[in-house]
């Protein structure tokens, strides 16, 4: 991701110039990022060039929780009886079409799993909802696993995350 910088997303960027090629991921950025970021909903994260305020990807993360039944019986046998376990959702992850190929989007998935490693909030599994098959690969091959319930939405235990970075 050289020549990219990774920030909070601002007044100052460039958001009606994204495509990313996915109607919804596009509006998301344009209409809808800067609300959620101010309402707390969602924070948002952009990658832009050094020099420039254009947007070339972007991702957002939210607090979250997974139902503990919703695990595998191998990873809660080790864990507390809660019912519920503590989670940061990626909600959304795009790369504008000009910058496809380049590997911007494991840098910023790489980027938003560092930012949750070092949250001062426990963060025990990183929860992405994939919008298609293509999507469960991407996250597949950098080490989430599906839920059984839920074949698209997809989880990665903060102890296998902090070994990857």
């Amino acid at each position: 991701m050289t020549g990219f910088l990774v920030e909070a997303l601002s007044r100052d960027h460039d958001r009606a110039g994204f495509s990313c090629g996915v109607d919804a991921l596009d509006r998301y950025l344009e209409v809808q990022a800067g609300q959620d970021v101010r309402r707390r909903i969602a924070n948002c994260f952009v990658a832009r060039p050094a020099r420039s305020a254009e947007i070339a990807g972007y991702y957002t993360l939210s607090a979250s929780s997974i139902a503990t039944p919703d695990l595998p019986e191998g990873i809660t046998r080790r864990l507390p009886r809660y019912p519920l376990l503590p989670a940061v959702v990626i909600g959304r992850l795009a790369v504008d079409r000009r910058h496809v190929g380049l590997g911007l989007g494991a840098a910023l998935l790489f980027d938003a799993i560092r930012r949750s490693a070092s949250a001062d909030a426990a963060v025990f599994a990183i929860v992405v909802d994939a919008k298609d098959e293509r999507a469960v690969r991407f996250y597949e091959h950098h080490g989430f696993s599906r839920f059984a319930s839920r074949p698209l939405s997809l989880y990665l235990p903060m102890a296998t995350a902090i070994m990857l970075l």
